[in-house]
């Protein structure tokens, strides 16, 4: 009874949580505002936006291709 396909889905939106949490994370490092990551660089706040936005958008959809069923 257990379904491949609810794993998967719950691993895409995973992925794309994740993402979410890294575009905020990298926009509070880079605004200054995380007090607790005050000794990382306001560059890297920028790396951690791109990559999160790209685990948000593009995995998500990578993920979904590589699990396609194949054509019979």
């Amino acid at each position: 009874m257990n379904d491949p396909a609810k794993g998967r889905f719950v691993a895409m939106q995973l992925a794309r949580m994740v993402g979410v949490f890294m575009v905020l994370l990298g926009v509070m490092i880079q605004a200054g505002r995380f007090e607790a990551l005050d000794f990382v660089p306001r560059w890297a706040g920028y790396i951690l936006i791109l990559v999160g936005m790209v685990d948000t958008f593009l995995m998500p959809t990578l993920l979904a291709r590589r699990w396609r069923t194949p054509p019979e």
